[in-house]
């Protein structure tokens, strides 16, 4: 929105800073982080009041859980707050991959909100249908993909391959063209993604280091992939228009800066499936936007790990009774084998990191 302000610069020389997404990020980022720590108390204190008993906790889980019974969920509403009204403010809002970013993010946050609130007002581990929930997820990430690769397809040099193919990471020309059924492509990899950071939201500050560790390598790969100059000395795929994602990735960090703040062990608030599911939801659309979606395996690798511990866990046990992990996902293995929980978040930070930098590193080998 104040980007209009550019207008103003042959007038006000202090105005031409808007015309910068590095400036716009950096703004974006102070002015989420502020909206949180303000709101952020009053918006706890009256989600405790209303929830009551809060978030249901395991009843099969670790035992050092239980001590966190009454804390309130949907903790999500106070990030969504802090990355939507700084987007506004900040971010091109005719642009196509900020636009397909928000109606991903609130989509996936209002599926997130009625399954944290099915499951508070019942008190139980099942909310929303999981057919239901993800059939309504894919319709939204189709569009948002549908109408990005439309974009790409008009407006990026080959963008009739590029828009329609996955691109690889280590390998500058090597594509392989999906055409329309990069749609659905998209879709699994922003579903997916959605889905992975909700397995990972399972202890105090474990899923929303890694996301905003995330978000800046995303950022970071946006803003890069926007810029026709660094896209080229970096042989990666040129995608005009994608540099504003670094704003709105900002504007994700001050938030979730925002949010450790009270997620912090002990927790004073969860962010619940209504952040979970709409922060994971944007890294995957940033990721599909800016055409890096197997980086995003290896940046967003943390979460990738999380649901494979899921998948294995459940496919072994119906085929032979048995489980592999003392408890899924694996946070909870390692925290059933005598680990305390600052441990598993903490160690599980430093993979994050670690991660990141290998995914990152994928920009220059090629």
């Amino acid at each position: 929105m104040l980007i209009w302000l550019v207008e103003l610069s042959h007038h006000i020389q202090f105005f031409n800073l808007f015309r910068y997404i590095t400036f716009r990020a950096g703004a974006a980022l102070f002015t989420s982080a502020f909206i949180v720590f303000l709101f952020g108390p009053r918006i706890i204190a009256s989600l405790r009041i209303r929830q009551g008993k809060g978030q249901p906790i395991r009843a099969d889980g670790p035992q050092t859980h239980f001590k966190k019974a009454g804390t309130p969920t949907m903790g999500g509403l106070m990030i969504l707050a802090g990355i939507v009204v700084s987007s506004l403010l900040w971010a091109d809002l005719s642009n196509v991959y900020v636009v397909s970013t928000l109606l991903v993010t609130l989509g996936f946050g209002a599926i997130g909100f009625y399954d944290d609130y099915l499951k508070v007002t019942k008190q139980s581990d099942k909310g929303f249908s999981g057919k239901a929930r993800l059939g309504i997820e894919f319709v939204i990430a189709g569009l948002a993909v549908y109408f990005m690769m439309r974009s790409s397809m008009a407006s990026a040099p080959n963008g009739s391959i590029i828009g329609t193919s996955i691109a690889f990471p280590f390998f500058k020309d090597f594509f392989v063209n999906l055409g329309m059924f990069f749609v659905l492509f998209g879709g699994f990899v922003i579903v997916g993604a959605g889905n992975a950071v909700n397995l990972t939201d399972g202890l105090d500050g474990l899923a929303i280091v890694p996301v905003m560790i995330a978000s800046a390598s995303f950022g970071v790969i946006a803003y890069l992939a926007g810029n026709a100059v660094f896209a080229n000395y970096l042989q990666i795929n040129f995608v005009p228009g994608t540099g504003e994602l670094a704003v709105i990735m900002g504007a994700v960090i001050g938030a979730g800066l925002g949010f450790l703040w009270f997620n912090a062990p002990p927790a004073a608030i969860f962010m619940g499936d209504t952040g979970s599911l709409a922060l994971g939801g944007m890294i995957g659309t940033v990721a599909v936007a800016t055409k890096h979606e197997i980086v995003m395996a290896i940046i967003g690798g943390l979460f990738v790990m999380e649901t494979l511990s899921v998948i294995i866990q459940v496919f072994w046990f119906k085929r032979t009774g048995k489980r592999v992990f003392l408890m899924a996902p694996i946070h909870h293995h390692f925290e059933k084998l005598g680990w305390t929980e600052s441990q598993v978040v903490i160690r599980f930070w430093i993979i994050a990191v670690g991660l990141a930098m290998v995914g990152l590193a994928t920009l220059k080998l090629r």
